[in-house]
């Protein structure tokens, strides 16, 4: 592959600040707050200033505590952004130019879902359904996958939404959420119907495999534990993107 050229450097570089704003979107989004307002101390409310929005450096900067009152600050933000420096860093390596750059818009905002689920157990409308409409938007630069995408994103919200009802029926509790069906047909929209059935179950190795994980960790879980599925899915919607589809 070619020698990563501006537009992929650029992208690299502007990762972080992206991440610092995905983190806001992650901390505000479900709460319904504005993403305009001047971000705050957690526990004293004081206004943060431009010198501790740096991302990554005012944190590590600051030794992980508000300048102010000396407050513990968590690993969240730093966590966001280094984790939107990787989706960056494996858009350039898979592809170049605007290609890349779709790549890690796509992954960014499935991250930003990813983790609001996995904080607040629910997925936005506000993040999903933009993300389907993109999707489809994104025929424009293949005309010939059209039917393969309109039948994804159809495929995708009634084939979860099924699931999610039979799992009502049968264990009387709800599995799935309307959620997760909008976001597989996010996923349908982007990868289209044949790359469905590698989603989900790219999406259901994951979910067991990081259940494993808590299991030796020390966390207790039974038939009665939930575990949001969303991350699963922007995950493996993700990495169809941009592998194909299994096999």
């Amino acid at each position: 592959m070619a020698p990563l050229g501006l537009a992929e450097w650029e992208l690299v570089g502007v990762a972080l600040f992206i991440g610092s704003f995905i983190g806001v979107v992650i901390t505000r989004v479900p709460d319904g707050v504005t993403l305009l307002g001047r971000s705050r101390c957690a526990a004293c409310d004081a206004t943060l200033a431009v010198r501790d929005l740096a991302p990554l450096a005012s944190w590590l900067a600051a030794g992980g505590r508000c300048r102010r009152c000396g407050a513990r600050i968590g690993g969240f933000h730093p966590g966001v952004e280094l984790a939107a420096l990787a989706v960056a860093i494996i858009s350039v390596a898979v592809d170049r130019g605007g290609d890349a750059w779709i790549d890690a818009g796509l992954g960014w905002w499935l991250l930003a879902l990813g983790w609001i689920d996995w904080r607040r157990a629910v997925l936005p409308d506000v993040l999903t359904l933009p993300l389907i409409a993109l999707g489809l938007a994104a025929i424009a630069l293949a005309p010939d996958e059209l039917w393969d995408r309109v039948v994804g994103a159809a495929a995708g919200f009634l084939g979860l939404w099924a699931i999610a009802w039979i799992y009502r029926r049968l264990r009387g509790r709800d599995g799935l959420g309307l959620g997760d069906a909008k976001l597989f047909a996010a996923s349908g929209g982007w990868v289209g119907v044949s790359g469905l059935p590698s989603v989900l179950a790219g999406a259901a190795l994951a979910a067991l495999a990081a259940a494993g994980v808590m299991m030796l960790a020390g966390t207790r879980l039974d038939r009665h534990s939930t575990l949001p599925f969303g991350p699963f899915l922007a995950l493996a919607t993700w990495l169809v993107w941009l592998f194909g589809p299994l096999g």
